[in-house]
C-alpha cells in the first residue's frame, strides 16, 4: 500500500487555506517529498506526519512557490532526532540554491546528499523502495516531470521450489532475494518465487506544457497528479506564455496516457474555487479529482 497527500496545491503565491505545492509518498515507513513550497511542514504537522521519516526530497524546478519552505522543514526535521542522511535531487542550480538556503540552516545533525541531474534526457534512480523516474519538461526553466513505483514481492512458490529440488532449509533465504551456495550447488531466488506482479506508479508534474513525452512518461500511472493552472480554456494565451497547462490539457494527457486517476494541483491564486471548472477536465477524463490540501488517499497493488 502506497500512501499519497496533497501538502500544498497552490501555485505562484499562497491564498487563504491553500498552501504552495508540495507532495508526499510513504511506503513501509519510509517517506519521499516532492517540492517544499511555504506552508509544507505546517501541513505535515496539522497531519501528525512523522518528517523524521523523510529519506529523499525531490524539487521538480527551483522557482519560490516550490522550494522556499525548505529551511525550516531541515530545521524541523533536525529537531525531530533525524541523524541519517537525506537524499535531495533536482535539475541543473541544485547545488548553489540548496547552498543559498542553507545559509538560514547552516548546522544539521545530518548530512545531505544532493543529486543534481544535468542532462535533458530522462534518467533513473532507485532510493530504498522507492523507483524514481526523471523526465525534463517543458517549462520556462530547467523543470522536472517525476514518476514514484514501489515493486511487489512475488509469491513464494512451493511447487516450483520442490520441482527443482530446492531443500527446505534455505526457502525462507531465497524467498527474501539470497543467492546461495548449499551443497555444491547454488541456489537463486527464481527457483523458488512465482510470476512477477504489477506494482504501483504515481507521477507528478508540475510545471509544464503538455508533451508528447510527458504523456509516454505517466503512461499508464494509478495516479496522474499534474498541475492545473488554469480552469477555463480562454486562459490558453496565458498557459502558453507562462508554460503552464489547462485543466482540459491534463485530462487530455491523463486519457491519453491511460491513467487510473487525475489529480489536479498547482492552482492559480486567481482561481480561488477551482471545483467550478472540474468539468472541464471530467468531460474528457471522467476520474478527475480536484485537489486540496491535505488530500490523503492509500492506494493498494491489484489482485
Amino acid at each position: 500500500m502506497l500512501d499519497l497527500c496533497l501538502l500544498g496545491c497552490g501555485g505562484s503565491m499562497p491564498v487563504p487555506d491553500r498552501y504552495l505545492t508540495s507532495m508526499i509518498a510513504s511506503y513501509n515507513g519510509k517517506k519521499l517529498l516532492i517540492d517544499c513550497g511555504e506552508g509544507t511542514q505546517v501541513s505535515l504537522k496539522i497531519l501528525g506526519c512523522k518528517i523524521k521519516n523523510i529519506d529523499v526530497i525531490l524539487f521538480t524546478h527551483f522557482h519560490a512557490d516550490h522550494i522556499a519552505g525548505l529551511p525550516g522543514l531541515l530545521l524541523t526535521i533536525a529537531n525531530s532526532g533525524r541523524n541519517m542522511p537525506i537524499t535531495i535531487i533536482g535539475p541543473t542550480g541544485l547545488k548553489k540554491v540548496i547552498e543559498g538556503l542553507m545559509v538560514i540552516a547552516p548546522v544539521l545533525p545530518y548530512s545531505i546528499n544532493l543529486l543534481e541531474l544535468c542532462g535533458k534526457e530522462s534518467y533513473f534512480e532507485k532510493i530504498g523502495d522507492f523507483n524514481i523516474g526523471v523526465l525534463p519538461v517543458d517549462h520556462g526553466m530547467p523543470c522536472f516531470a517525476y514518476s514514484i513505483s514501489v515493486d511487489r514481492n512475488r509469491k513464494f512458490d512451493r511447487d516450483k521450489a520442490l520441482k527443482n529440488q530446492v531443500p527446505l532449509l534455505i526457502w525462507n533465504r531465497l524467498q527474501k532475494g539470497e543467492k546461495i551456495e548449499y551443497g555444491e550447488k547454488i541456489y537463486t531466488p527464481e527457483m523458488v518465487l512465482g510470476d512477477k506482479r504489477s506494482g504501483l506508479k504515481v507521477s507528478y508534474c508540475t510545471d509544464s506544457r503538455p508533451t508528447y513525452e510527458l504523456t509516454q512518461f505517466v503512461k499508464e500511472s494509478d495516479v496522474f497528479i499534474c498541475e492545473g493552472m488554469y480552469g477555463e480554456d480562454e486562459n490558453i494565451v496565458k498557459a502558453l506564455q507562462y508554460k503552464h497547462m489547462l485543466f482540459s490539457e491534463a485530462a487530455t494527457l491523463a486519457k491519453m496516457a491511460e491513467v487510473g486517476e487525475l489529480w489536479l494541483t498547482h492552482f492559480s491564486p486567481s482561481m480561488p474555487k477551482p471545483e467550478l471548472y472540474l468539468q472541464n477536465a471530467q468531460s474528457i477524463f471522467k476520474k478527475t479529482v480536484i485537489g486540496k490540501d491535505r488530500y490523503v488517499k492509500s492506494i493498494n497493488f491489484k489482485d
